[in-house]
């Protein structure tokens, strides 16, 4: 192990396939491997042990179990880690959502974070730009609420006047909002309410010129962003170990299948889709985009489709690469996932500095 990476500050999560999103091989699907409370709650408990301070609950109407009642089955046999919990807007009206993420929190001990999701609800469309003025409506009811504060507004989605909850947050304060999104009026939600940007893959170039927008963004919000990247990993003891792996994911994959496997997300026409499938288009023809950034992954997926493949010292020399350009939270997945998660855990966390991103 050569390189020693200054983490101070930095996150370091990791995923639990709640969207029926795990495969040894992609495409290859295996029941024992479907979304599950306890497959699931196994990748959530790997995490914990392997070390990491966050695990991502993603949601999907029409993949796998609930969200926000799985963290709750979970929230009992986690120690010290925290929850970051997705919820899509639209979907819980604002008051019942503040209630039971409040609950959450205090299930938790205070360790709750929410990963909020600009989506269409489940049997409706609704064009992007109005799809985001709800998104901010309710994030800034959401928040007032967590915050303790009476809410009254008169909006285009959200009309409330309405007390707080009585239970709140451990803290009395609205949890960190983690948000994402490519397009010019998912740069704006962000910049305006949320705690965190979240970014999908991408080369370094691509992620230096986002977070320089995003600044600019939140600077004329009179506000501050900090930065995440959401990426798969594939880490092996050699390279050559790893790009082995990385191939043999997705050795079995008919394209068809794949084509069908990205066309059943809520948010497969979005910027960020596209943008994932562009880096897959510019790659090469092993389907790297940069020495240790690997496409061949979103052959197989709508949303975030790259992988860091390398040996330890170059996914630690990769991270530090992200790091310097302002990341600092990392949400990590691979698969399958729990035994993706003991790789990462055993070969590369140990060697990072990392601490909580909201103590």
């Amino acid at each position: 192990m050569n390189v020693d990476v200054d983490t101070a500050g930095c996150e370091v999560s990791w995923f639990s396939a709640l969207c029926d999103d795990d495969y040894a091989q992609l495409g290859v699907h295996d029941p024992s491997l479907r979304s599950s409370l306890e497959h699931c709650g196994d990748i959530v408990r790997t995490a914990q042990t392997a070390g990491f301070d966050n695990v991502l609950l993603p949601s999907g109407y029409a993949l796998g179990i609930d969200t926000i009642a799985f963290a709750a089955a979970m929230a009992p046999i986690i120690e010290r880690m925290r929850m970051l919990v997705a919820v899509r807007c639209g979907e819980m009206w604002v008051p019942q959502l503040a209630r039971q993420l409040a609950t959450l929190d205090q299930m938790l001990g205070g360790r709750l974070t929410v990963n909020i999701i600009s989506s269409d609800m489940p049997g409706q469309e609704l064009a992007s730009a109005p799809r985001y003025r709800r998104t901010l409506e309710v994030m800034t009811a959401l928040r007032e609420l967590l915050d303790g504060r009476r809410v009254d507004v008169d909006g285009e989605f959200v009309q409330l006047h309405i007390e707080p909850p009585r239970v709140g947050t451990v803290s009395r304060r609205c949890p960190p909002l983690y948000f994402g999104g490519l397009s010019d009026d998912a740069r704006e939600v962000a910049a305006a309410a949320a705690d965190v940007y979240l970014m999908w893959p991408d080369t370094l170039a691509g992620v230096a010129s986002v977070l320089h927008d995003m600044r600019a963004r939140a600077e004329r919000h009179r506000r501050t962003l900090r930065f995440g990247y959401r990426v798969h990993v594939i880490v092996r003891e050699t390279e050559s170990d790893a790009r082995a792996a990385a191939a043999h994911l997705v050795a079995a994959l008919d394209d068809d299948e794949g084509a069908r496997i990205r066309a059943r997300s809520l948010d497969s026409q979005s910027v960020g889709v596209r943008r994932q499938a562009e880096l897959r288009e510019a790659a090469s023809l092993d389907g790297f985009i940069e020495d240790h950034l690997w496409t061949g992954i979103g052959r197989a997926r709508s949303g975030c489709g790259a992988a860091l493949v390398g040996d330890p010292d170059q996914i630690l020399a990769t991270l530090h690469a992200y790091q310097k350009l302002g990341i600092e939270a990392f949400i990590l997945s691979g698969y399958p996932h729990r035994d993706e998660a003991e790789w990462f855990g055993r070969l590369v966390l140990p060697h990072l500095r990392h601490a909580p991103l909201h103590p």
